[in-house]
């Protein structure tokens, strides 16, 4: 956690997210900073992919993603602005140590910027731990983009 990162104890996490029900996959946000920002999800057998023993690994990828998205959430609404979406362009290295996040684990997830650029591309390097031992679950640089105008750039993509 860096100098200028914030702690949060009531903030909801689905106030910086653009996701709604149950397609919300993290459960809290720990802290955030100019740069980076940490949140937990707590694996349960209801939890959206779960199968048997747990959530495969793969949805790693998404909890990252989602982690981005919070993380520009909570930069847009230090600017004063609303939260937009974004998009997930792709996933470079992702690495995980395990199959699948059982059920009863609780898993930290950190996104740090690496680039942000004027056109909305981004890049994140990002981290899957433990909550009780820290050990890394998985890894990943993911790229991602946010227009300006979502509905501009999703109209102009369909002609």
């Amino acid at each position: 956690m860096m100098d200028d990162s914030i702690l949060f104890e009531n903030l909801d996490i689905r106030s910086l997210l653009p996701h709604s029900g149950a397609m919300v996959l993290l459960d809290r946000l720990l802290w955030a900073g100019a740069e980076e920002l940490q949140a937990e999800v707590t694996i349960r057998a209801d939890s959206l992919f779960c199968r048997q023993h747990g959530v495969p690994a793969w949805v790693g990828v998404e909890y990252m993603a989602q982690a981005i998205a919070a993380y520009a959430g909570y930069s847009a609404k230090q600017r004063g602005e609303g939260v937009k979406i974004g998009f997930l362009l792709g996933t470079r290295r992702y690495e995980a140590a395990c199959a699948e996040f059982a059920i009863g684990s609780v898993l930290q997830v950190q996104v740090q910027k690496l680039l942000q650029a004027d056109n909305g591309i981004g890049s994140f390097e990002c981290h899957i731990r433990a909550s009780t031992s820290m050990q890394q679950l998985a890894s990943a640089t993911i790229t991602v983009f946010q227009p300006a105008d979502a509905a501009v750039f999703l109209e102009g993509s369909t002609e």
